[in-house]
């Protein structure tokens, strides 16, 4: 009975623990939306790598920009992500022993964290008109600066360049945030953050290339984890099952422990100064108990 009354409290305080994601998400589009449309920041970080002289962006020339972030790390982590989706197909045909439930639920949950975000963010820029900075005729490029919630001019040709695809292939490392989940949700959120870092930081070194800006990266992490939230969703009810349960508490040793409690007080007997029996104790009939 215990245990049972334990796992529904940890069902209820895991849809409650949900509303604060979803919360986040929803401000956090919101301050999304009116930084891409209402400020000039995508541009000012733009201008900083531009070379007006030269008509380009210097970073796009560079051994670390071109050749070791775009494709060793980045080839680094999609072959990751891959090995996990191998492990987890793997343990569906033939579950691991020592895996154990837990460790099966987390593990499938990354590899579909590897796959549905990284998915989810290259469809949605193969049908985007936006396009790359150096696209732009700020910076030397044939077309002119759209925002997300501009009206598309007539005989645009679409950009494909939102959201940022490459800073996808590191961003789904925030999913690594389950493997401390649901006990320890300090080091989830840390988690959580190194792994977005590492997908900020890809981000960050394509705006250096003018290839993406600002808010393409802003919008993959966005899209990440809203992926990351929706697994989390449907998986909670299988990482609180498999995780270890609290022990259930012995009825019998309660109830003895209760039962002392429940015994009358005996009364002390009255006793007079010289320390007998006072009269009034005296006149009191004896009974057999």
């Amino acid at each position: 009975m215990f245990s049972t009354l334990h796992a529904a409290r940890g069902l209820r305080q895991s849809q409650r623990s949900l509303r604060q994601p979803v919360l986040f998400l929803t401000a956090s589009a919101a301050l999304l939306l009116v930084i891409g449309q209402y400020t000039d920041i995508d541009l000012w970080l733009a201008d900083i790598y531009f070379d007006p002289a030269k008509g380009l962006f210097p970073w796009d020339q560079t051994w670390f920009g071109r050749t070791f972030m775009h494709i060793w790390v980045k080839n680094i982590l999609v072959w990751s992500g891959f090995l996990l989706v191998v492990a987890a197909v793997l343990d569906l045909v033939r579950p691991l022993p020592r895996l154990g439930e837990l460790g099966r639920a987390r593990l499938r949950l990354l590899a579909l964290a590897a796959t549905v975000a990284p998915w989810l963010v290259r469809s949605l820029k193969a049908r985007s008109a936006m396009h790359c900075p150096w696209g732009i005729d700020r910076y030397d490029g044939s077309h002119p600066f759209l925002r997300l919630l501009d009206a598309m001019p007539a005989g645009w040709q679409a950009g494909h360049c939102f959201p940022a695809g490459h800073a996808s292939a590191g961003m789904w490392l925030a999913a690594l945030a389950v493997l401390w989940l649901p006990h320890s949700p300090r080091k989830a959120l840390l988690a959580y953050a190194g792994g977005a870092g590492v997908g900020m930081l890809l981000g960050w070194v394509q705006q250096m290339r003018g290839q993406h800006f600002l808010t393409h990266t802003l919008w993959t992490a966005w899209l990440t984890t809203a992926v990351l939230v929706v697994l989390l969703a449907l998986f909670s009810r299988h990482l609180l099952s498999s995780a270890p349960a609290a022990p259930a508490l012995d009825e019998r040793a309660v109830c003895q422990h209760l039962a002392p409690a429940a015994q009358p007080v005996a009364t002390p007997p009255l006793t007079g100064a010289s320390g007998r029996p006072s009269d009034a104790q005296a006149r009191i009939p004896s009974r057999t108990l």
